[in-house]
């Protein structure tokens, strides 16, 4: 295959899908993240707190599947952009491995002690546990986007609280708004009842805030990032931005047609293309140093031998499609309507 594909075909290959991955990750994680963050909000009752618990349960150790994917992909497509990443956002990853712990510790501890403290103190960690990540996550990329401060050896000149930058802290509250609307409309498709109608109620309310957000991001994307470079040079990629903005009102229009199950797909659509949007802009970097250009780490600089990307790439033909059929069944048994008996059932949440 090395001789069909060049090694430059190969590296920008591997870029593309480490961003895929990434836009995977936010997309099918992203639902969860968002319901845990609104769990104090729209839940009142000890049956609402379960419908949102129960509309996550089946799904959300499934999909951090591609937040390990994303990691290794990095580890071994760009080895050095890895050891770059790991070291400069060291903090906020460890934070958000432990967040990301919390909030799996919480789903198998709330119901061990029939106490409601003991229950009121779980869902406190579920609500770090999905609020944090999803912070740090839009600063981590936002930072990325933007460049962060590393000197020609691969050093990060930087600490924890050079990420807590304006820019990074729009890019975690957007990320947050936007992984709460896709929440909520997974809990309007999952949920019925009064629960249905909060989901629903969430989703229309937090519409308008994540384009205010988007429009306010775009901005300060054209005055932190050289972002826009690329979409000048070659005009043609103006697309993805384009159809980000696209999925964005048909998701208003979804939701105002109550046509919850295409509100979600045009909501997960967004997310993807923000998602390219940003990586596409950092082309040919894949961690920019805002310090000098020449300190970026570079796609041609971080990426594996051509033999390692080959192997890696038929690896990938042969087990993501396993991977995809196996969620896709999980998805299709499990996203069915929360009912009573369920929530009655031994095996929820």
């Amino acid at each position: 295959m090395s001789e069909l594909i060049s090694y430059d075909c190969l590296k920008t290959l591997w870029f593309l899908i480490w961003g895929l991955l990434w836009a995977i990750y936010f997309i099918l994680d992203g639902f969860d993240l968002g319901l845990g963050t609104l769990l104090p909000f729209v839940a009142k009752t000890e049956d609402e707190r379960r419908v949102i618990y129960n509309a996550a349960g089946p799904f959300w150790d499934g999909n951090e599947v591609w937040l390990i994917t994303a990691g290794g992909v990095t580890f071994a497509a760009f080895p050095l952009a890895y050891s770059v990443m790991f070291s400069a956002l060291y903090a906020p990853l460890l934070i958000l491995l432990f967040a990301l712990i919390f909030r799996a510790v919480s789903f198998e501890f709330r119901n061990k002690i029939d106490n409601p403290q003991w229950r009121c103190l779980w869902d406190f960690f579920q609500f770090l546990g999905n609020a944090v990540p999803a912070l740090l996550l839009g600063v981590a990329f936002a930072n990325l986007f933007q460049g962060i401060p590393i000197n020609e050896q691969g050093v990060y000149m930087g600490n924890l609280f050079s990420l807590l930058n304006i820019y990074g802290l729009l890019g975690g509250v957007f990320f947050v708004v936007m992984f709460a609307l896709h929440g909520a409309i997974w809990l309007g498709i999952r949920a019925e009842g009064v629960m249905h109608d909060r989901g629903l109620a969430a989703a229309k309310g937090l519409w308008p805030a994540l384009t205010g957000l988007a429009v306010i991001f775009l901005m300060a994307t054209a005055y932190y990032t050289p972002l826009y470079a690329n979409y000048g040079h070659t005009p043609v990629l103006s697309i993805i931005p384009i159809l980000a903005v696209a999925q964005l009102f048909l998701t208003r229009f979804m939701l105002a047609s109550e046509m919850l199950k295409g509100a979600f797909f045009c909501s997960a659509g967004f997310i993807l293309f923000v998602t390219l949007f940003g990586v596409i802009g950092m082309f040919p970097a894949i961690i920019p140093s805002n310090l000098s250009p020449e300190a970026s780490i570079t796609v041609a600089k971080a990426a594996s031998s051509p033999l390692t990307l080959t192997i890696m790439l038929v690896v990938s033909l042969i087990c993501v499609p396993v991977v995809i059929a196996y969620q896709s069944w999980v998805y299709y048994t499990f996203s069915h309507k929360i009912t009573k008996k369920e929530l009655d059932s031994e095996y929820s949440y």
